[in-house]
């Protein structure tokens, strides 16, 4: 906590793509005039529009100013751009006046691209010249009846002070319905200040707390597990914060950490704890019977956990350092969970010996011996043993059912037009598109780069080629400087930044509109240029293709260590590779989910999704990476008891039969808190983290009820004895490890 508190990081959002398009498309824009310094502040647009008057009314325009007034003396605002007249504040630019340029150049305020802009004005079709109206500064609708302006801060937006983003939609919310006026704000350093605290912890908990009463019928015993997990919990946040200090790590990594860290902490206390009381019921003293919990339930937390660190740190073969922050404060958050588990949790225990089972539930009174073999689940065993091959082949449908949605998983990156209706960024969102066109809230932005210096003519070219491109709005270019290479295109498409139309119109620019444009200026002009596409569908398209090429040989890593791992393990080939092999139909279960919610809109109002749009592109693999590691968590616990069962009689039917009797109980324990804990994560209205609450929920449902308990066993029963065999060679040169 001292660390963290002298060195903790700051979370952002940024990460880089080596060797794509749009990051060549950046660096490119970065070195024209005037680029650095509008890369080192950041900015916000202010939105506002009235249902009674035009934005020019005099009302109106009073109201707007007096409100551009008080944003302008927020302590981290440099500038604020005013449609009306004169921008405000401090530290204006002078040519931020009036300026209708596009914002990609970094010459924010330039004459010279105002007057290319009205050049082509007549040329444009209708919604270019409602979109030109949107691509300054600041700007009013050609119908009038919306008006922007931008606030520009002093800091990039990774560093925006938390109180004065607050500030800031607190001075817009103060306007807002007033006179029948809306505003809206939206921004990059805006989106976290606008979020509430999560409550999800806590209902997590609580949820967790009722399922622990249940189990152990001990309100001391249900604490044991929540307590040891919050102690953790709270190193592990410390803990991210410290990452921070070292890696970029995302807004929402120590949401996720928690979720994850809960999730597992709870479960991992709650197979020693139980381990303890089997012993203690078998007659073993308080401090014998700890210690049995450590070598027992303990060694399996230990690879258990060991699975989970593995398939995060899995994310490293990604290459990019978006993935690498989030690894490491999930990993560092997971291991720190496993030794609360291990070490104080057991230390506890023994320190308390009964009492740790004090304060019985009414109906738990008159203590009853634990028979596995008489439970729900020894039944439950024998009831699939005479029922396995059209049970599980049911179970298997059902799966693959669910998971016919995922085939239409369309991967991007969400805009304000998903975030909570009548949020201010969605506020902003609608009135821009209302006022200025959808594509205004995504143009791509182009670099072009001349062979010779001041030769405008690839760009002209260029941009006489995208004006005759379907679905475009604008492509309005910046005038080149005469001793310099580089200039810039902003192209407003006429959808929306998230539709299908707007990430096929991507594609056809890229493939077809610059390459027809440069071979055109080459030969009929002499002039030779290169052109990159960036931009926010333009990053999101790079980001998903870098990680569908990174994606076999994650799985590889993944899964091949897991695999071998459980082969250690198990010393059987067809048990771990029927545990690691099972856990993507988990996966594709759960993003069948995801996409019938998020992406077509099934259930979206009861889970409380704003709107729909793609899937991150980032979400497959990181719940990947989470699933796989709890799904191996599943297959120790429930296999390792199978396992000592086989040692003893080989009999490969009464060791699945004996597995599922003596762990299905704790499994599903411990599946039900964590899908609880995952579940309750649905409820904040942060979409992203929103995703990850439906995705693991649903993957755990799938994965530990279904996959563990119903399919794996099913598979076993039906391969017999070929589950515990290994080439002789490989059992001669494996370690003799037992988890029990």
């Amino acid at each position: 906590g001292v660390f963290a508190a002298k060195f903790a990081g700051t979370y952002n959002d940024s990460f880089s793509l080596p060797d794509t398009e749009s990051t060549h498309a950046q660096e490119l824009l970065t070195k024209m005039p005037g680029a650095g310094a509008a890369t080192d502040s950041s900015t916000s647009t202010v939105v506002w529009s009235n249902s009674n008057v035009k934005a020019t009314d005099p009302a109106v325009k009073s109201q707007a100013t007096a409100l551009l007034e008080t944003l302008s003396k927020n302590p981290s605002v440099s500038c604020v751009t005013n449609p009306y007249g004169a921008s405000i504040g401090d530290d204006c630019p002078k040519a931020a006046t009036n300026s209708s340029s596009t914002n990609t150049s970094g010459n924010a305020g330039s004459q010279d691209a105002a007057a290319a802009a009205k050049a082509v004005y007549d040329k444009l079709p209708e919604a270019g010249k409602k979109a030109l109206a949107g691509m300054g500064s600041q700007g009013i609708s050609i119908d009038q009846k919306v008006a922007y302006g931008t606030i520009t801060y002093n800091v990039p937006a990774d560093k925006l002070s938390q109180a004065d983003a607050r500030q800031i939609l607190s001075d817009v919310a103060a306007v807002n319905g007033q006179d029948g006026t809306t505003v809206g704000v939206n921004g990059q350093g805006l989106t976290a200040a606008a979020m509430e605290p999560p409550s999800s912890e806590g209902i997590g908990i609580i949820v967790a707390l009722v399922v622990l009463m249940f189990a152990f019928a001990s309100v001391v015993a249900a604490f044991l597990p929540i307590i040891t997990a919050i102690l953790s919990l709270g190193v592990a946040q410390a803990v991210v914060l410290l990452v921070a200090h070292f890696f970029n790590v995302a807004t929402f990594a120590p949401t996720l950490a928690a979720m994850i860290g809960l999730g597992v902490g709870i479960d991992y206390s709650l197979f020693v704890i139980n381990r303890y009381k089997q012993a203690l019921d078998g007659g073993k003293e308080p401090r014998a019977a700890a210690l049995e919990s450590v070598q027992t339930a303990g060694r399996a937390v230990l690879f258990a956990a060991c699975t989970v660190v593995i398939a995060l740190l899995g994310l490293f073969v990604l290459k990019i350092d978006f993935f690498n922050g989030i690894a490491i404060a999930a990993a560092c958050t997971v291991i720190l969970m496993m030794i609360g588990a291990t070490l104080l949790l057991p230390a506890v225990l023994s320190l308390l010996g009964r009492k740790a089972f004090a304060l019985k539930m009414p109906w738990a009174r008159k203590p009853k011996v634990h028979d596995p073999n008489k439970g729900a689940f020894a039944s439950y065993a024998r009831w699939l043993e005479k029922n396995f091959k059209w049970f599980g082949a049911l179970i298997l449908v059902v799966l693959i059912v669910i998971a016919i949605p995922a085939m239409s998983l369309r991967q991007g990156f969400t805009d304000d037009g998903t975030q909570a209706e009548g949020s201010p960024q969605r506020t902003a969102y609608e009135l821009m598109t209302e006022g200025f066109g959808p594509g205004v809230n995504g143009p791509f932005f182009i670099a072009v780069e001349a062979k010779k210096a001041g030769d405008n003519i690839p760009a002209d070219t260029l941009t006489a080629e995208l004006m005759t491109q379907a679905g475009v709005a604008a492509a309005i270019p910046a005038p080149m400087a005469k001793d310099a290479h580089i200039t810039a295109i902003q192209v407003v498409p006429t959808s929306d930044p998230e539709s299908v139309e707007t990430t096929e119109l991507l594609s056809t620019i890229r493939t077809y509109s610059i390459p027809t444009a440069m071979a055109v200026a080459d030969a009929e002009f002499n002039s030779v240029g290169t052109a990159y596409v960036g931009g926010f569908q333009a990053v999101a398209q790079d980001f998903t293709q870098v990680l569908q090429s990174a994606l076999p040989l994650f799985l590889l890593v993944v899964i091949g260590l897991g695999f071998l791992v459980l082969i250690v393990l198990f010393r059987s080939i067809l048990v771990p590779l029927t545990g690691a092999v099972t856990s993507l139909l988990s996966l594709a279960a759960s993003l069948g989910v995801v996409v019938a919610v998020f992406q077509w809109g099934w259930f979206d109002s009861l889970l409380g999704v704003s709107g729909t749009g793609p899937i991150a592109p980032f979400l497959p693999i990181m719940v990947f990476a989470i699933l796989f590691g709890l799904s191996m968590d599943y297959q120790v616990f429930l296999v390792s008891r199978m396992s000592e069962e086989w040692d003893e009689s080989h009999d490969n039917r009464k060791a699945v039969l004996r597995g599922i009797a003596s762990s299905g109980r704790v499994v599903a324990l411990a599946a039900l808190i964590m899908t609880s804990v995952f579940a309750a994560f649905i409820l904040p209205v942060d979409p992203t983290i929103k995703l990850f609450g439906v995705a693991l929920s649903t993957a755990i449902v799938f994965d530990a009820f279904l996959v563990r308990l119903v399919i794996v066993p099913s598979i076993m029963l039906t391969l017999g004895d070929k589950n515990w065999w290994a080439p002789s060679w490989l059992k001669r040169i494996l370690p003799k490890v037992s988890v029990e």
